[in-house]
């Protein structure tokens, strides 16, 4: 995955710009205003609560065309104070994409960093939209005793799958008595230790995260997928021309991100629905005739309807422990951090 999508000279992410219609995927922000607009009044809102710290960073992974920051930003100059406390700062690999940000949020001069170890010092407000589906996985088959690694390989002229020799994998110990043989489970590794440095930074200096992607608590199975034009393709075909993307299992994150305080997982529908996104899809559609109408009402179908967006992705905030509720979301369950189980 990480040859297919960083690698400099073919990499998926390093060549092209896949989002939008010509592209070969379309996000969230890209749908409809709307939700850069909830998200940021979201951040806003928690800005206020933590008593306005004057000065803080606000960042976001993988910040696709900029779309959603540049919506972010819009909603938020309402907020008094906001923008002059702000140190904008976005995490991205890939130049193409950090052309096409530059230009959509020019005037802000972000600052661009590599790792997330690289963003400023000071309270941290993060949001990742579908950032950590694009990290690496790993696949294990249980065994009798233990996991076989999915694994690939080649003839010389393509590539194809096989399984490793059987062997004990310590970061799952603590699943391999809850997972039945020939049962598929996927590992994040990547995204452990960024979770770590967003927790402890945010236990430390205050702020918050929103993670916004697709998946669920815990590993479901092989989700691993690749996307072209729009439509699923065959992730060994072609190296390099499709996105790569796997579902993301929320409950290391939060586990990693200790001692942050991590909410409970809700789908993205109730989260923007408890934040008034059906009022403000009401008011534009009062200004709409048309086509332009029915796309406008079609785009809030297609992020908050149980059948579209609106259950497939979740949501899930990260606060310090002492922090006051983060809006429309649910604090952890108390017997299990970070935790409310299903």
């Amino acid at each position: 995955m990480t040859e297919c999508l960083l690698n400099p000279r073919d990499g998926y992410y390093t060549t092209r710009n896949p989002l939008g219609a010509r592209g070969d995927f379309i996000t969230a922000p890209e749908i409809s205003q709307m939700f850069g607009e909830i998200l940021g009044l979201w951040l806003a809102q928690v800005w206020l609560d933590q008593g306005r710290p004057p000065h803080f960073v606000l960042a976001e992974l993988g910040p696709g065309r900029g779309t959603l920051m540049a919506d972010i930003l819009r909603a938020t100059t309402i907020v008094e104070g906001f923008h002059a406390a702000m140190h904008l700062a976005l995490v991205e690999a890939s130049p193409v994409l950090r052309a096409r940000q530059k230009a959509a949020l020019r005037g802000r001069e972000p600052l661009f960093c590599d790792h997330v170890g690289d963003l400023p010092d000071g309270p941290l407000f993060l949001v990742a939209n579908e950032f950590f589906d694009a990290l690496p996985i790993r696949q294990f088959l249980r065994a009798d005793t233990g996991w076989h690694e999915r694994q690939i390989g080649t003839d010389g002229s393509r590539l194809f799958w096989g399984l490793g020799p059987e062997r004990g994998i310590a970061a799952l110990d603590d699943v391999l008595q809850t997972t039945p043989p020939g049962h598929l489970v996927e590992l994040n590794a990547p995204a452990l230790p960024l979770a770590e440095e967003i927790g402890r930074r945010i236990a430390k200096d205050g702020g918050a995260a929103l993670i916004v992607d697709y998946g669920d608590w815990e590993s479901r199975g092989d989700t691993l997928q690749a996307v072209a034009g729009h439509g699923a393709v065959d992730p060994l075909q072609d190296p390099g021309t499709a996105d790569l993307t796997a579902h993301l299992a929320f409950g290391p994150l939060a586990r990693a991100a200790s001692p942050a305080r991590a909410t409970t997982l809700i789908p993205q529908g109730v989260f923007l629905e408890r934040l008034g996104i059906g009022m403000r899809a009401e008011r534009l559609a009062a200004k709409l005739s048309g086509p332009a109408r029915e796309q406008h009402i079609a785009a809030h179908k297609r992020l908050t309807h149980p059948d579209e967006m609106g259950t497939l992705f979740k949501v899930m905030g990260l606060c310090p422990p002492d922090a006051p509720p983060l809006p429309a979301l649910e604090p952890a369950a108390p017997d299990v951090p970070g935790h409310d189980t299903p």
